[in-house]
């Protein structure tokens, strides 16, 4: 199974491993704790030695679904903001637009000690530290995103079975796709068999 890391953010990128959260069937990506494993270690915050159990895969989905509200929220404030012409750094969303629940996992899980880092005889980095440990990056990653300035560049993909979350860097902010290989691509192919028959 392969990881995909476009969101632009270390928190959403963790978010992306559950897809199609509306309607049908959701698409799971973590399904074992050596998944779990995998993805941190692919996303590059976690020692490959280290080992994950049904805890600390319990714990990664929990904290997923809790930083998927919160950027959501985020994004949702933003927007609203944007309607009514208060866009502006300091109209940043506060404390009222994010569940306290939702804020509490992802503050437990940022108070957790992150990775060691050193480098090796080679001059390459190591890290040691346990799941938990690397989970406490994306939830700092995650307070970051939903409490700083890219929150105005949170996005949802509008591909139709796609519920990934993206930070929109592009130059005119227009980007509407996740990844324009994946979900851009299908819409195009999409919108020309529409024009096909007709």
């Amino acid at each position: 199974m392969e990881f995909n890391f476009f969101g632009g953010d270390l928190a959403l990128d963790l978010t992306g491993t559950l897809g199609r959260r509306y309607g049908g069937t959701p698409v799971e990506f973590l399904h074992t704790p050596a998944d779990l494993r995998r993805w941190l270690t692919a996303a590059g915050i976690a020692d490959p030695s280290a080992a994950t159990d049904d805890d600390d895969l319990a714990t990664a989905k929990i904290l997923r679904e809790a930083i998927y509200r919160l950027a959501y929220a985020a994004m949702t404030a933003h927007s609203s903001r944007h309607a009514a012409g208060a866009d502006n750094a300091s109209d940043r969303p506060g404390a009222a637009w994010f569940d306290p629940a939702d804020r509490a996992i992802v503050n437990e899980a940022a108070a957790v000690t992150p990775p060691l880092v050193r480098l090796d005889d080679t001059g390459a980095l190591v890290r040691s530290g346990s799941a938990r440990a690397s989970l406490s990056l994306v939830a700092r990653a995650a307070i970051d995103l939903v409490t700083g300035p890219s929150a105005a560049q949170l996005h949802e993909c509008e591909g139709p079975a796609c519920t990934r979350m993206f930070l929109d860097n592009s130059a005119r902010g227009t980007r509407r796709w996740c990844d324009m290989s994946r979900c851009g691509n299908r819409a195009k192919v999409a919108k020309f068999r529409a024009r096909q028959t007709t």
